[in-house]
């Protein structure tokens, strides 16, 4: 898969696969977590599923290059309207608490998504505490 070749749900899927990747861990539960979002999601109506591997290498790829991260971002950046980056905010941090718990590489990367776009601080508690509460266990 080309970096050209990014639509504005690859890059989605593209976020949701670095945060499962950031703690050096891909857990089960992030898989399933990524693939209930792109299977119930209206922003994914119209995403091939098929383009998830493709994507999945993409992100791996990237992450193993020194400024990785940064192309991840730009690919972001350069696919998804900037009027959607607290969707992929929200993503992100559905991912990281999909297990029940938020390591420190997560929330390093996080915090760097808030910075990179620009994510207003009182939407993102909003967005944080949501995740949360939709994660909680009993």
């Amino acid at each position: 898969m080309t970096d050209a070749a990014f639509t504005a749900q690859d890059s989605l899927v593209a976020l949701m696969i670095t945060v499962s990747a950031s703690d050096a861990t891909i857990r089960t539960s992030e898989l399933l977590t990524i693939q209930a979002i792109v299977n119930h999601l209206p922003i994914f109506a119209a995403f091939d599923q098929d383009r998830l591997e493709g994507i999945a290498q993409t992100v791996f790829d990237l992450l193993e290059e020194e400024d990785g991260l940064d192309a991840i971002f730009g690919l972001v950046r350069a696919a998804l309207p900037a009027t959607h980056y607290e969707t992929a905010y929200a993503l992100a941090c559905d991912v990281a608490a999909a297990d029940g718990n938020v390591f420190q590489a997560e929330l390093e990367l996080l915090r760097e998504i808030r910075y990179e776009f620009d994510i207003d601080p009182l939407h993102a508690a909003a967005i944080e505490r949501g995740s949360r509460a939709r994660h909680m266990k009993l």
